[in-house]
Parts: C-alpha cells; structure tokens; sequence
C-alpha cells in the first residue's frame, strides 16, 4: 500500500469536526431564512429545518424548543443586525437632526433590504400568538427608546412623545416592506422616512436653531 492511500484512509477515519453551540446555532438561523426566502414563512417547522441544514430533529429541538421558539429567534437575529447597523452609522455621523435622521432611515430600509422578502413574512408571523407579538413590542420598544434617546437632543423641551414614535415606526416598516417588494425604490422609502422623522421632531418640539 502507497504512503498516499495509507493517508486518504487515515483521513477519511478522522471524525467531523463539531460545531459550537453558537456555530451550530449560527447555521440553523441561515438555513432557517434560506426555507423562508424559498418557500415562505408556513413551510418553516423545526423538522423542515433539520432536513435543510442536515441535522436530526433533536438537534433542532435543542437550540429552539418550538416552532415559536425559533420565530422569535429569527426576528431577535434581524434586531441584532438593525441594531448594529444603526450603532455603527450613529457613532461616526455628525450631531445634528438631518444627519441622526438620516441614520435612522437609511439603517432602517437598508437592514430590511438586507434580509430581503422574508423579513415580512417572520413579522406577520409574530403575530400569531400574544406571546410572540409580545416579543416583537419588546424589541420595538428599544429600538423607539433609542430614537427618542437620540432625535431629543434637537428639541428644546427634549419631549418625543411615544405616540410620534409608533407613528414613525408604523410609516419605517410600510415603507420598508414596499421597497423590498419593489413598489418602490429604496431611495424613495428612504426619503419619505427622513421627512417622517424631521417631521415628527417638528411636531414634538420647535428644533433647535
């Protein structure tokens, strides 16, 4: 037998290297949004996704328990991602309204553009239980406190009321979810958001000169 055979059976004895608890976890949040692109929200179950990701079901089971389990964690996967977008572009842009504004709108279309058609699906799912809408109010509430914590500065009473923010939140995912879907362009979703913010700035407080 050749030095060379005797290396390919060596090597073909060596045990797969496992994946970490976050790396598994990892994969199974990308095959889960691949399912989601292709064949949409109601095709997701934890026994589809063991097969996509080449995994048995407990496997599955173990990282998100129920069907619920693994929504919520796909739209906490989405959070993450729309929160470091925003935190990223906040910390290097200039301190004034039309350059915070301007952060928020185009971090808020461009991460809905990133995970592309599916993040509408995951959302409208939420809803379908009290426990999982409640979730999403959750992660919504920080991200309204977020842009009450930065747009005040540019009010003299430094008052944004929770009402203007939903507003602002309810107009951020239509007009998201219409550029996704190619009603309209990006840069137009982008636009209306940022006069949507000034706006309610303005409505909320004179701004500061």
């Amino acid at each position: 037998m050749s030095s060379t055979e005797t290396r390919t059976q060596d090597s073909s004895k060596q045990p797969r290297r496992r994946l970490s608890r976050q790396d598994r976890q990892r994969q199974l949040l990308d095959v889960a949004w691949q399912l989601v692109r292709a064949e949409g929200t109601d095709a997701l179950t934890l026994g589809r996704l063991a097969e996509q990701a080449g995994v048995t079901k407990p496997v599955v089971y173990d990282h998100f328990s129920t069907r619920a389990g693994l929504l919520a964690a796909l739209y906490q996967d989405f959070d993450a991602r729309q929160t470091a977008l925003m935190d990223a572009a906040l910390h290097t842009n200039e301190p004034t309204l039309i350059s915070t504004a301007q952060v928020i709108a185009g971090s808020y279309v461009d991460c809905v553009l990133l995970q592309g058609n599916e993040i509408p699906g995951v959302i409208a799912a939420l809803t379908s239980s009290p426990e999982l809408e409640q979730i999403k109010r959750e992660y919504e509430a920080i991200f309204l406190e977020k842009c009450r914590s930065v747009l005040s500065p540019f009010t003299r009473d430094g008052g944004i009321t929770t009402a203007h923010l939903r507003a602002m939140l309810g107009a951020a995912e239509a007009l998201s979810q219409a550029a996704a879907t190619g009603e309209i362009t990006p840069k137009q979703a982008q636009e209306e958001l940022f006069d949507t913010i000034i706006a309610m700035v303005e409505r909320s407080a004179r701004v500061i000169d």
